[in-house]
């Protein structure tokens, strides 16, 4: 009767830990996930700041 039991105890021990291991996966997947967002809004603006440079310069350089 003990090997059924340590059995089944252990395989729950050996669940939960992954189920532990899931759960940090997937938080760190979210925070990647946020990062990967913001660092693309950041990309965005400035690519719309040098868009608005590139203009400034292209019409100084027209009027001179």
């Amino acid at each position: 009767m003990f090997w059924p039991m340590f059995a089944v105890a252990a395989g729950f021990l050996g669940l939960s830990v992954l189920g532990v291991f899931a759960v940090r996966v997937f938080v760190e997947a979210r925070r990647l996930g946020l990062q990967v967002s913001e660092s693309a809004h950041r990309i965005n603006r400035a690519a719309e700041d040098l868009e608005r440079a590139a203009v400034s310069a292209t019409r100084s350089a027209e009027s001179l």
